[in-house]
């Protein structure tokens, strides 16, 4: 009766801690799963109890060579940034400690990284985008003043030239002047705050898709993957619009001539954007399976005027980030050869900031 009580005592306090703990027999066969575990794995314990971990979940083949050395010398091992395969699209990054018990069991102990990693990610992201705006408004200021002054020199002499073709001289002034300015408005992005509405994501969508599929290529396919139980999130639309239209006219240009974009949205629970928590967010995946983002360029894609193309401008992420940011939300984004997927995670409460 004690050892009944001390073993519900024992599961209770397993089943508090939020480090997964799975505990393995001499066969490395599952015979204790806490509740984190449970959710790490995606799995009950039920389905799991007395089988081998490696044969439900091949990818933990990974840490044979450390559970071995645990159980030949009777020592404790812990393995770093471990990247665990738990099935055909899921991927996660853990610190595993591995610990020998009596009778030949062994003690496992994953701390789950990738929301660590995650928000320290758009953390930077975040940061970046604020630092660079700054940086640009001030040399904004410092580029404008003696544009103007330029372009008005240009105008005067020009009204002074009676020889046509010397006004075109002073023409190529005031067009590149003016081009100039165009430029370093577009880095600055949007000067106003959101006019912020309940929106409808979908409606929004389906806009940026009409507009996609009248400027691709005959040979691109752009698909739709949408959960229609999503709410009316608060957003600007024309500024959603513009953001997620940004993101799709880069997977054209990145697909080129012929290939797939698929729009998906999808909402996740508790989530962490920038330092603040979400009981539930809207995410919008805008995947094409394109050549993919080159890696020495990944993680510089929203600087403004970075580009992998000799003809793109380099502005449309940077913008499409401040656009998002503005609404409390964030842009990330995974590239590799034949996918590559830009996330935008949306609040579903009203953005203070």
């Amino acid at each position: 009766m004690m050892n009944q009580s001390r073993d519900a005592t024992m599961t209770e306090v397993l089943d508090n801690l939020t480090r997964a703990v799975v505990v393995l027999d001499a066969d490395r066969r599952v015979t204790l799963l806490n509740s984190a575990a449970e959710g790490m794995l995606q799995i009950s314990a039920r389905q799991i109890e007395g089988e081998a971990l490696t044969q439900i979940f091949p990818g933990v083949t990974v840490l044979d060579g450390a559970i071995s050395q645990a159980l030949d010398e009777g020592a404790s091992y812990a393995e770093r940034e471990i990247r665990l395969s738990l099935g055909a699209d899921r991927v996660i990054t853990v610190d595993c400690a591995i610990t020998p018990l009596p009778a030949q069991r062994l003690l496992l102990e994953f701390e789950p990284l990738d929301r660590h990693l995650r928000i320290s990610r758009e953390n930077q992201l975040i940061a970046q985008n604020q630092a660079i705006r700054e940086l640009i408004r001030g040399l904004a200021h410092e580029i404008k003043n003696p544009l103007g002054g330029l372009r008005g020199a240009a105008q005067l002499l020009e009204a002074e030239l009676g020889d046509e073709e010397q006004r075109e001289y002073t023409r190529v002034i005031i067009n590149e002047a003016d081009r100039l300015r165009t430029l370093v408005n577009g880095l600055l992005g949007p000067e106003t705050k959101p006019d912020i509405q309940p929106t409808n994501l979908h409606e929004v969508l389906e806009r940026v898709r009409h507009l996609a599929v009248a400027e691709a290529p005959a040979a691109i396919r752009i698909t739709r993957d949408y959960d229609p139980s999503i709410p009316a999130i608060p957003a600007s639309a024309d500024q959603l619009i513009q953001a997620l239209l940004n993101l799709v006219r880069n997977a054209m240009q990145a697909l080129g001539r012929e290939g797939e974009i698929t729009l998906r949205s999808r909402t996740q629970r508790r989530l962490t954007i920038g330092g603040a928590q979400h009981r539930l967010v809207a995410r919008v995946d805008i995947i094409d399976d394109g050549p993919g983002i080159p890696p020495a360029l990944q993680n510089q894609i929203f600087y403004p005027m970075v580009t992998g193309r000799a003809e793109g401008s380099g502005i449309g992420l940077p913008i499409a980030q401040t656009l998002v940011n503005q609404h409390g939300g964030l842009i990330e984004c995974s590239s590799e050869p034949g996918c590559t997927m830009f996330t935008v995670w949306l609040p579903l409460e009203e953005h203070d900031g």
